[in-house]
């Protein structure tokens, strides 16, 4: 096999053209001192907030604890319902575990995106909220899941991990629900060099909660007003973040051109199904995901040729070894479970150049024409 021509992920040539802004912004924080909660912590918070059309964020280690504090925020309790959907990261199902609450799934539609339609039937009188997960990078079709969490008096917690300023009908997405929560992992689209995440809310209560959460609880260096876990955005990360803000985008707007670009040179292979962007959505293509048939073979020739690629998620949630005790079985949500089947992820990272797409488009089209 030859090396990758194609890297699925390349960080490295992400990082290249803005190395000496990262490294001047690292050497002042190191100059500063002043490693947790910075001024660039709180300075990162006030641009995010504003990305994202809210009145707060709120910085943290990661964007499961983004989720977890998310639950804890708004009080949730043992024995307590959250309908989600079991194809996302497991980091989506493993927070209302984390807080003792019940995971409730409902399948998703032909978009990776969980079903509104299905959402009422789920509920029963234990619901308290829902988390729909805008995966791929594509929003979730948010009017009737709001409307029904009015109706209900839930929460709707938003999944954003993989959807920074993603828009819905003219509003990004971490501004419909009583919370939205990101990460910025290293493979995110607006990522650190490390881990990190973000709560956004237009809730003071909520707000004042989720920092005192973050930071162990304290209202003061010397008043622990609640039992909680350190989990603060490091102000290295939060420096480095701020260089990235800048470039985001452009970034995002190069990702679409490449997932638009795909879709319009692989539209004629029946073989491949993937979604396309409705009126009034704005898809950011955190992942560029397509349904293939002979899923798995297609993606061994792509290695052969040098292309790297990847699936999220090969085994669903409720059929993973932790998510057994669920009580769901191999047929429960056949949707999920056939997409699982067949979905490849395809690089459409922003540094991609012509030359590479053609190139994976080329080898997709020799696979299938064989």
């Amino acid at each position: 096999m030859p090396p990758l021509k194609v890297q699925y992920v390349d960080l490295a040539r992400q990082h290249a053209p803005i190395k000496a802004e990262l490294m001047a912004a690292v050497g002042e924080v190191i100059d500063q001192g002043q490693f947790i909660l910075g001024e660039q912590v709180s300075e990162f918070e006030r641009r995010f907030a504003d990305l994202c059309g809210v009145r707060f964020a709120v910085g943290v280690n990661s964007g499961t604890d983004a989720l977890i504090f998310a639950l804890r925020a708004v009080g949730f309790k043992a024995g307590d319902e959250v309908i989600t959907v079991p194809n996302s990261f497991v980091a989506s199902t493993a927070c209302i575990r984390l807080v003792g609450a019940q995971p409730v799934f409902v399948d998703v539609r032909e978009d990776y995106n969980i079903d509104p339609t299905r959402i009422a039937g789920a509920m029963t009188a234990r619901t308290k909220a829902i988390i729909p997960v805008h995966l791929t990078g594509r929003p979730c079709d948010m009017d009737p899941i709001l409307q029904l969490a009015r109706e209900k008096g839930l929460h709707v917690i938003e999944d954003c991990a993989q959807a920074v300023i993603a828009e819905y009908k003219g509003r990004r997405v971490g501004s419909f629900g009583t919370i939205g929560c990101f990460s910025m992992h290293p493979l995110k689209t607006l990522n650190a060099c490390g881990d990190g995440g973000v709560l956004t809310t237009n809730d003071s209560q909520v707000y004042e909660r989720l920092k005192t959460m973050r930071n162990i609880g304290l209202r003061t260096r010397d008043d622990c007003i609640m039992w909680s876990p350190n989990s603060r955005l490091d102000t290295l990360q939060a420096a480095i973040l701020l260089v990235k803000l800048k470039y985001l985008e452009q970034w995002t707007e190069l990702r679409r051109k490449n997932a638009h670009y795909y879709q319009s040179q692989l539209a004629g292979i029946p073989q491949l199904q993937f979604p396309t962007e409705p009126d009034r959505t704005k898809s950011v293509y955190h992942t560029f995901v397509v349904q293939a048939d002979r899923r798995d073979d297609l993606r061994d020739f792509l290695a052969t040729r040098g292309i790297g690629s990847a699936i999220h998620y090969p085994v669903p949630i409720h059929l993973s070894t932790a998510g057994k005790e669920l009580g769901y079985s191999e047929g429960s949500f056949p949707v999920t479970e056939r997409q699982a089947g067949r979905i490849l992820s395809l690089p459409v990272y922003p540094e991609l150049k012509r030359t590479d797409l053609d190139y994976v488009i080329s080898a997709i089209r020799e696979f299938y024409q064989a």
